[in-house]
């Protein structure tokens, strides 16, 4: 018998066993995104009366985030580092905190000790015959968070993708092992025609044959690579892979030849999608899973010619200024990885850096194109970084223009409802000349 396997049987227990580990007054990460380990989850929160002043740090979860709920804030309080629906309101009422952060710089926050971690909870694949374990869908931030961790659980699930890359851990790194066989969260992409598909089709014409993409969180980029079936060697290096990237590998378009670096591979931090994705990246050596501070580094994003980097946002003002962040000060996401990917694609030989964006919100009440950002919203990507801005309307390209070039062009691109309004402010501030 394997001298790990001894290791492993030693540490097995179950999930209320394992969260006992956890003291009041602890840091704790959740594994996020399809990955959440929502056995674990649940056995923590169970021990909510037992508990203060416990924080949660993670990303996007995939869970139900019941300890975001006003009955547990004595008990827990969520440190957000980028916001989903499930979190959102706990921050904006009070009830939980968020620290903006690029994805790039979230595992040097737990390395060198800024957000030290006490405790991690992950979910893993079962370990190979050499005692390894893969964090599967969700490299980012989970695999630098363990290996900073004092006390590592893992929910190790025997029907979680194993996927490659810099991706793996030992079993003798683990503290506690839950095994459980429970199907991972799965993710169906939305693809409806409208808007999202209008925008989609003037982003799919920014990309040549040869180019690699990042592709962000979202409806947009998801149509995008539904437009890109007669492109030819297309490459990937991105945070998420999605059914739409798989497609693309299985139709021949995605075929990573004539990336700079990686050739012949998909580079990514995480994986979204559904039951059919997570078979290809089982064990698929096509599939890279690097931890985000590689991944999103942008010197490494830089080095990949012809980089492509697509990025969503709530408004965007006329110098060009982006807003992905919050509405006003009501925070909704975080900084994720746009600035990341848009500064390496600004940097990369024959790079483009774009925001895509429906031209209006609220059923066509409010302009995405503004004047001036809401007061208190967040600045993601600054007027310097934008390249590229695209909604239903056209593409405008900001590179080199002055202020009165760049509300021109975005002008051009806003809803017709809004143009005469927006430029009247271009022409007393700006003063743009039709």
């Amino acid at each position: 018998m394997a001298s790990w396997l001894e290791d492993y049987k030693r540490k097995v227990v179950t999930a209320d066993e394992a969260v006992r580990a956890v003291k009041s007054h602890q840091r704790v990460f959740l594994h996020g995104g399809c990955s959440t380990p929502l056995i674990l989850e649940d056995a923590l929160v169970r021990r909510s009366s037992e508990l203060e002043g416990v924080e949660i740090v993670h990303i996007h979860s995939g869970g139900k985030a019941e300890y975001c709920k006003p009955e547990h804030k004595d008990h827990f309080r969520h440190n957000g580092l980028f916001l989903y629906g499930n979190t959102r309101s706990a921050v904006n009422e009070g009830r939980a905190d968020f620290t903006p952060v690029w994805l790039s710089q979230i595992p040097s926050l737990f390395r060198e000790g800024y957000l030290p971690i006490d405790v991690a909870l992950v979910q893993l694949s079962p370990p190979d015959k050499h005692g390894y374990c893969s964090f599967g869908l969700s490299v980012d931030i989970a695999k630098p968070a363990a290996e900073a961790a004092k006390i590592v659980i893992a929910q190790i699930n025997d029907r979680f993708p194993r996927t490659l890359g810099d991706s793996l851990i030992h079993v003798s790194n683990l503290s506690y092992i839950v095994e459980v066989s429970e199907p991972p969260i799965y993710h169906k992409p939305t693809r409806e025609d409208g808007v999202p598909a209008k925008i989609a089709r003037h982003v799919a014409s920014l990309i040549e044959d040869g180019a690699t993409l990042q592709m962000g969180i979202g409806e947009i980029p998801d149509l995008v690579l539904t437009q890109l079936e007669d492109r030819r060697d297309l490459g990937v290096h991105t945070e998420v892979f999605s059914d739409g990237v798989m497609e693309l590998v299985q139709a021949g378009v995605v075929t990573n030849a004539r990336k700079t670096i990686h050739r012949g591979r998909v580079i990514a931090s995480f994986i979204m999608g559904t039951p059919k994705l997570y078979d290809f990246v089982d064990c698929n050596p096509l599939i890279e899973m690097h931890p985000s501070d590689y991944t999103n580094d942008p010197f490494v994003i830089a080095r990949n010619n012809r980089m492509v980097a697509i990025n969503s946002a709530l408004q965007v003002d006329l110098t060009g200024q982006v807003c992905a962040d919050s509405l006003g000060h009501q925070l909704f996401s975080g900084a994720g990885g746009q600035a990341d990917f848009l500064i390496g694609a600004s940097r990369s030989p024959g790079g483009k850096a774009i925001i895509a964006l429906p031209s209006t919100a609220g059923g066509g009440k409010y302009s995405r194109i503004v004047p001036s950002l809401t007061l208190g919203a967040g600045v993601v990507t600054t007027r310097s970084q934008t390249q590229f801005v695209v909604t239903e309307y056209g593409i405008a390209d900001l590179k080199g223009k002055t202020i009165r070039q760049r509300a021109k062009a975005l002008i051009s691109i806003a809803h017709p409802d809004f143009r005469d309004e927006l430029a009247r402010f271009a022409r007393e501030q700006y003063h743009f000349d039709e």
